[in-house]
């Protein structure tokens, strides 16, 4: 952890942040980005998958949407997320140079999740075989290790090792960069959301930060993601596709894993 006074965000001039769908980034710490980009530091997104099976709001799009139709949508907004939270650069993982060198270009596919009770995920009954969670590792490390080398970030970051909420593809992304980060040499911290502080607070040193300056960029952010979520007209929550209400989540912990 930090000296006294000091955070681990003070040295970190390019911030490497994996994330495994389209509006992870801003649900799972999405004020810290924009607080790396406030302070000057440079941030590029590696995002896994298009998140092709998420659940849609109702009547955001037509009934019919195709799973192909569903990925170009969230692609799009992508983008206005980037914009609103000051992101500078954006990979898909498995297209270069987030791909290994000598691989053919790949699309990793949302695995899907089913809920095993209240705040946990588990793996779909069904998985498509081009998924990022049944994906060899080997294979999802090498294309993030590409990314890390191309980039050349001082910190990389995602999720801890329960992927936030147990997500399958969220749990690959951090097994994934973790690895990849550790083979290159590079600083490695997880996010740890509020239900998490506690433990993390006990296994290992936290640093906390509360960034409701940031709640208008967050705000944008999440609204962008509108096949996903519908956040209410004072910024204060939101409702997830599935019908989930939460506040807007601005503070965040971040954890520096070391070997």
């Amino acid at each position: 952890m930090p000296e006294a006074g000091h955070s681990l965000l003070d040295s970190v001039r390019h911030a490497l942040v994996v994330h495994a769908h389209p509006d992870d980034e801003v649900l799972a710490g999405g004020a810290l980005l924009r607080e790396l980009h406030e302070r000057g530091a440079r941030v590029t997104l590696v995002t896994c998958t298009r998140g092709e099976l998420g659940e849609i709001v109702d009547g955001v799009l037509p009934d019919a949407t195709s799973v192909g139709e569903l990925a170009a949508v969230r692609e799009r907004e992508l983008r206005g997320s980037l914009d609103a939270l000051g992101i500078d650069e954006h990979r898909w993982l498995g297209t270069a140079p987030a791909r290994a060198e000598g691989l053919a270009p790949r699309d990793y596919r949302d695995s899907g999740m089913r809920w095993l009770r209240p705040g946990l995920a588990g793996p779909a009954d069904e998985t498509d075989l081009r998924s990022l969670s049944v994906a060899p590792l080997e294979e999802v490390t090498a294309d993030l290790a590409a990314a890390i080398a191309h980039d050349g970030p001082d910190l990389v970051i995602s999720y801890d090792a329960t992927g936030g909420y147990g997500h399958p593809d969220h749990v690959r992304a951090r097994e994934a960069s973790l690895a990849a980060s550790r083979a290159a040499g590079v600083r490695f911290a997880e996010l740890v959301e509020q239900s998490e502080r506690a433990l993390a607070a006990e296994i290992g040193d936290l640093e906390w930060f509360d960034l409701e300056q940031h709640r208008a960029a967050v705000v944008a952010a999440l609204r962008s993601h509108r096949t996903q979520l519908t956040v209410v007209d004072d910024g204060t929550s939101l409702v997830h596709s599935g019908g989930q209400r939460q506040d807007v989540h601005l503070a965040i912990g971040l954890r520096e894993v070391v070997a």
